[in-house]
This record gives C-alpha cells, sequence and structure tokens, in this order.
C-alpha cells in the first residue's frame, strides 16, 4: 500500500528536483533513499505502451506497481501497489 501523501511528496520531489525538466539518476536514487520500503523505476512514457497513469504531468506519468501476485502488473490503485514508475514524457 502506498499512502496518498506518499504519492504527493513523490511527485512533488520529482518536480522540484528535474533538471532541464528532465528526470534523471540522480532523481531517482534520492527517492530510493527517501523511500526504502518502494521500488522505484525511471522510463520512458512511451516504453510503458497502453496502461493508464495514476497522474499525468507535463513532463512524467506516475503509474504504480503491483507485485502480489508473484508478477509485477501495473495499476491505479494505491491500496495494492509496492512501486512506482517515473516515466519521463518528452515530446
Amino acid at each position: 500500500m502506498i499512502e496518498q501523501a506518499t504519492i504527493d511528496a513523490i511527485v512533488a520531489r520529482v518536480e522540484a528536483s528535474r533538471i532541464d525538466g528532465h528526470v534523471d539518476d540522480q532523481i531517482v536514487s534520492g527517492l530510493r533513499a527517501d523511500f526504502p520500503d518502494l521500488h522505484f523505476t525511471w522510463c520512458m512514457d512511451d516504453d510503458i505502451g497502453s496502461e493508464q497513469p495514476l497522474l499525468e504531468k507535463e513532463r512524467f506519468n506516475l503509474y504504480l506497481v503491483n507485485g502480489q501476485a508473484h508478477c509485477l502488473t501495473l495499476t491505479t490503485d494505491p491500496a495494492v501497489a509496492n512501486g512506482v514508475v517515473i516515466a519521463e514524457v518528452i515530446e
């Protein structure tokens, strides 16, 4: 489960930390350090496919990961999520 306050903190951190509008390894490493119980992945949004993000921002989309059934899937339900994907949007 990921609390809404945690999701809000992650989004605020990514928005405040983006260099030249891009997500980078330093941002993701900082999130991993600050939220050690969550798994973080960073990719390009067009790598995701047709899944619906939890949140859409101008330069990134936020997806949640559910790993409960021994197979990772994307979800929009924070109650079953144990990971976060930060998917960078580049025009």
